[in-house]
């Protein structure tokens, strides 16, 4: 009989892909997993109370680290691989020229504000770009210059963004990587130069260490070694999000695909 695994995942799509990944390479070595989807703080509530074996994927040390912090009052945790290095970030279309948005202060400009989509479209309220975001709408006084900034779904944030590009709008989006849209559009980044977006980030597998012992050495070995990179995450997401392909499908077909480049 497998061995049960209750693998926690946050419920946006590029982290869908990649516990899909992780899903079948755990599946591959036995076990049944039982993916259980939460916003970001549920995730790791979960976790904390032994809810969840495992959580795919957090990043550290940024947007995750205050949550992961409070695990660890009462449960140490192991990280493990290095799924892709992902990080916080503003952009803009690439059809906006450079020498007018180059850097957050300069959607301050009289011509810039004159021409901009005021409303900034975010994604759920415990996200690290959410809060880093909300945090920017002040220090740089984009509240006071007229812009507001919205939470909302992945999908709010993301179809704003697309039905802007459609009608060539001006508008920023609070976005990182990995993430689907920068697989179709060219997103060209903005400097944040008070450095409120974070660092690069490590997103890895996180077990909890009083669940070690349901895996030998050699299977927190191979988990451990588990390296996919942003641009992988984002075109897979792609083709989940925006090409309708079914996200485990999409993820054994590249798993496999890896395995005959590696054979």
């Amino acid at each position: 009989m497998p061995k049960s695994i209750t693998l926690g995942v946050t419920d946006l799509s590029f982290h869908r892909v990649t516990a899909s990944l992780v899903t079948h390479v755990l599946n591959d070595m036995g076990f049944e997993v039982n993916r259980i989807y939460s916003p970001h703080q549920d995730n790791f509530a979960k976790l904390k109370s032994g809810e969840l074996d495992m959580l795919s994927s957090a990043w550290l040390p940024s947007s995750h680290g205050i949550y992961k912090a409070d695990v660890e009052d009462v449960q140490p945790l192991l990280e493990l691989g290095l799924h892709y290095e992902p990080y916080a970030l503003w952009g803009v279309p690439d059809y906006i020229p450079e020498n007018a948005v180059s850097e957050v202060s300069d959607l301050l400009k009289p011509d810039v504000i004159a021409k901009m989509n005021k409303d900034i479209q975010g994604i759920n309220p415990g996200a690290g770009i959410t809060r880093f975001s909300i945090k920017m709408m002040d220090e740089y006084g984009l509240n006071q210059a007229g812009y507001r900034f919205h939470t909302g779904t992945e999908e709010d944030c993301f179809t704003a963004f697309e039905q802007a590009v459609d009608n060539k709008e001006w508008v920023a989006v609070p976005l990182w990587k990995p993430q689907f849209l920068h697989h179709k559009y060219t997103i060209r980044e903005i400097k944040e130069p008070k450095g409120l977006l974070g660092i690069v980030d490590r997103a890895v597998l996180l077990l909890r260490e009083d669940r070690a012992q349901l895996f030998s050495q050699a299977q927190i070995n191979k988990l451990d070694a588990l390296r996919f990179s942003n641009e992988i995450i984002a075109e897979l997401d792609y083709l989940v999000s925006r090409e309708g392909l079914l996200l485990d499908e999409v993820t054994r077909n590249w798993l496999d695909s890896q395995k005959l480049i590696t054979a």
